[in-house]
């Protein structure tokens, strides 16, 4: 079994719980990481470039600063990511970009801890215990 059939497996027990929708777009965050050339590093930068440095360094740090939906559009709306996010979640990107205001702080907590990018290789078993949260 792939890294990505154990996301999608943890993804679809929570799914009938509150956490589904999350779940979902953290699967599909994840992977979107995962696909990208610049893995980590590559959503740090579009969040810096967009102008959510601030935010993508308190939440890489374990802060939870709140962002809105329309910041998050403007970080990850303007290459892509948030309609692929939306595509691999099986979501709207209207409904993705709400969740995303929870599952990103979160996501980069895990794959970003310090502001260091996690080891490409090390994805995996850092999805698996993101994604326990949310079961």
């Amino acid at each position: 079994m792939g890294i990505f059939d154990s996301i999608e497996s943890m993804a679809e027990q929570a799914m009938g719980s509150q956490g589904g929708t999350n779940a979902q777009v953290a699967t599909g965050l994840m992977q979107v990481i995962q696909e990208h050339p610049q893995g980590v590093g590559g959503l740090l930068s579009a969040l810096q470039s967009s102008g959510l440095g601030a935010h993508a360094e308190q939440w890489a740090s374990g802060q939870t600063t709140a962002a809105t939906p329309e910041q998050v559009q403007a970080g990850l709306g303007n290459n892509g990511m948030l309609e692929a996010i939306a595509a691999k979640a099986g979501l709207s990107p209207e409904m993705t970009q709400a969740a995303l205001t929870t599952v990103l702080p979160m996501v980069l907590a895990h794959v970003a801890p310090n502001g260091q990018a996690a080891e490409p290789g090390s994805l995996g078993s850092l999805a698996g215990s993101l994604l326990q949260k949310f079961l």
